[in-house]
């Protein structure tokens, strides 16, 4: 039975066996295999060309350990990542979750922990965007507020006017000329530092 939605996988394994296996279980599963590395470094490369939704990352890879590969993964093109290991130790757990992977599987992996493995990291992964989103946008817009504040303070010491008459006096403006406040806001300040 096929898992819900289709997801794009990147394979990253070092062992030709185990890669053939996973290829074979997510072909199972109804999921799109976009590549495969066979270090870390590929495992890198392939990321930013084939734009996985989900990386099933091996840990002890050549060249690259999977864990590096992780972390440059979270900071050049952030991707979901279902780390794979033999090791099932704390310090391994700790240390794939410092980096940021949203799933943790053991060796073998068996086809009835792969699909809620993949679905769970997939939608983990997408709140953590949101959620960045959100904060990003939140900053923004704070951002904004204390532009369009220190911009109204200028009108108020310039032309000798009120609070809310210095703020109605910018809302009026960035409407006639069809802008955003804070970007009125910015040329306010801008004329006010050539004065």
């Amino acid at each position: 039975m096929a898992a819900s939605p289709n997801l794009k996988v990147l394979i990253a394994e070092d062992d030709a066996l185990v890669a053939l296996s996973l290829r074979g279980q997510l072909t199972e599963l109804g999921h799109d295999v976009v590549g495969e590395a066979r270090n870390g470094e590929e495992a890198v490369q392939l990321t930013s060309e084939t734009s996985p939704d989900v990386i099933l990352m091996d840990i002890k890879m050549p060249d690259m350990d999977g864990l590096t590969a992780s972390r440059t993964i979270m900071e050049q093109n952030p991707t979901a990542i279902v780390i794979l290991t033999s090791y099932a130790d704390d310090a391994f757990i700790r240390a794939a979750d410092l980096v940021g992977v949203m799933n943790y599987l053991v060796k073998p992996v068996d086809e009835k922990e792969l699909a809620p493995a993949l679905r769970i990291a997939h939608s983990r992964f997408r709140e953590m965007l949101d959620l960045r989103r959100e904060a990003e946008s939140a900053q923004q817009a704070l951002r904004e507020r204390k532009i369009v504040e220190r911009a109204k303070g200028i009108l108020m010491r310039r032309l000798g006017i009120g609070e809310e008459e210095a703020y109605e006096h910018m809302r009026r403006k960035a409407r006639d000329r069809r802008i955003k406040m804070a970007e009125l806001a910015q040329t306010i300040l801008a004329a006010d530092d050539v004065l």
